[in-house]
């Protein structure tokens, strides 16, 4: 096959995967929601070979989809049905080009993982502030495609707010050079904010000036028990005021969902019991300010006005790791003990609580016996609402009520002025929520840019936006 060939002349020996054994984890996502062929994997060692393969895609008219960590959770960077589509996968680009502590700055290739981008950050006496239960695989070009989140965006802004500058190879094979670390360039449309969310669809990234923070010197963490929603928001607000941009983290986690990360975390169990949990972290720029110090008296203002039920606070930087652990275990539990229906929605904090009276009300009423397990970072107002089916049963059982399910959850977020995704992107899982949820002039604008640096749909096809194949 002459378009085989002129790849491999192009990626070299180990640039390029055919055999479907070889290809079998690439084409399929995360969940293991989706699993479409694609003729290749691609594995580029630099961004000319980038450029070219997209020269040559284009050439025989095959679409490519970009594809990081592969750790997203709406099937974004794996490929679509029925599409003669090749896998571009950016895991062998993991330079760190240059950093400049005068600026604070870095950059890197994409393929680099956001582990490696905070250890690079930390061994430069620095801070990279973005946090996701999947840093360790998860890489800097998807996290930026998707503009993750985590669990500090409550302090430092998701990754839109850390990226200065990127360099993105265009649908016409070209290099668009915007690497720059100014944190002020007042000269026409800021292009990078055009790629920074796209999820692969108007170019693939290949390189990120980032931006660096100061390193933190201490830090004090906390899991406090609470008696409702209402109680974890007026909890926030309460330690917002007290430490204001001390406070770093602030989680929620309802029972359910609490216990499930215990389960396949490496404490095994909860501290205490309790109907939710919040974790509280506060940071310090200075080691004779004590974190903990300052959550202490939160926490016991907090459990006299009855706030909080009971909290312990981490005295060791292993007994952090363990509460944090907490939460970060519990999409992979929820995934080992059967999976759910995911909802990643977003609403005003005032109005959290409301929103998961709301939810619950809803699942009682209409599907009983299924289990809501919610959690998520309070401090945004940005719930991931998983609905479990009935205890002994599979999530697969829910197949026919599953899109009502979402339809309802979705359409409570966006009646309480939120979002229906609030982190995790739309990829090929949430076209319908956009058709629902998104206005015709907003769904126009982003076809018509799509047309403008992408008209032959050369990228991430069926992804993003309805109707655009």
């Amino acid at each position: 096959m002459e378009f085989v060939t002129d790849l491999r002349a192009v990626l070299g020996d180990g640039g390029m995967l055919i055999s479907a054994a070889d290809r079998a984890a690439y084409e399929r996502d995360w969940r293991g929601l989706v699993n479409n062929p694609a003729l290749a994997v691609l594995l580029p060692k630099n961004t000319q070979q980038v450029s070219e393969i997209v020269k040559l895609c284009a050439r025989y008219g095959a679409a490519i989809v970009p594809q990081g960590g592969n750790t997203g959770l709406v099937a974004g960077a794996v490929p679509v049905e029925g599409r003669r589509q090749v896998v571009l996968s950016l895991a062998r680009m993991k330079a760190v080009r240059g950093i400049d502590l005068a600026t604070d700055a870095i950059t890197v290739d994409a393929g680099l993982t956001l582990k490696e981008l905070q250890d690079q950050a930390f061994e430069s006496g620095r801070l990279f502030p973005v946090s996701l239960g999947a840093e360790g695989s998860a890489q800097v070009g998807g996290v930026i495609s998707t503009n993750a989140g985590g669990m500090q965006v409550l302090s430092y802004g998701s990754m839109r707010a850390q990226v200065l500058g990127l360099e993105v190879v265009l649908a016409d094979g070209r290099i668009w050079q915007g690497l720059n670390a100014l944190r002020k360039d007042n000269t026409g449309y800021d292009l990078k904010q055009l790629f920074i969310g796209g999820e692969g669809t108007l170019g693939v990234i290949t390189a990120a000036t980032l931006k660096l923070s100061p390193a933190i010197k201490a830090r004090g963490s906390a899991l406090v028990g609470v008696g409702s929603v209402a109680a974890a928001v007026a909890l926030f607000q309460a330690a917002r005021d007290a430490l204001g941009t001390a406070l770093t983290l602030c989680e929620f986690m309802d029972a359910p969902a609490a216990l499930l990360g215990a389960a396949h975390s490496p404490r095994r169990r909860l501290p205490f019991a309790a109907p939710g949990y919040v974790l509280l972290e506060a940071s310090s720029l200075d080691e004779g300010r004590l974190p903990n110090d300052l959550l202490q008296h939160v926490l016991e203002t907090a459990l006299e006005k009855g706030l909080a039920l009971d909290a312990v606070i981490a005295q060791s930087g292993r007994e952090r790791d363990e509460l944090i652990a907490l939460r970060e275990a519990i999409s992979a539990g929820e995934l080992a003990e059967g999976g759910a229906v995911k909802h990643d929605i977003t609403v005003p904090v005032g109005r959290v609580a409301e929103m998961v009276t709301a939810t619950n009300k809803l699942i009682i009423k209409n599907y009983p016996g299924c289990r809501p397990n919610v959690f998520g970072h309070l401090g945004d107002g940005n719930l991931h609402i998983n609905i479990r089916p009935p205890e002994g049963r599979r999530v697969a059982d829910l197949a026919p009520v599953k899109e009502a399910i979402s339809r309802a959850i979705e359409g409570l977020a966006v009646s309480m002025a939120g979002s229906f995704s609030a982190e995790h992107g739309i990829g090929q899982l949430r076209l319908a929520g956009m058709l629902t949820h998104k206005s015709a002039v907003e769904l126009d604008m982003m076809r018509a840019i799509k047309s403008a640096l992408d008209p032959a749909g050369l990228f991430n096809p069926g992804k993003t936006i309805p109707g655009v194949s």
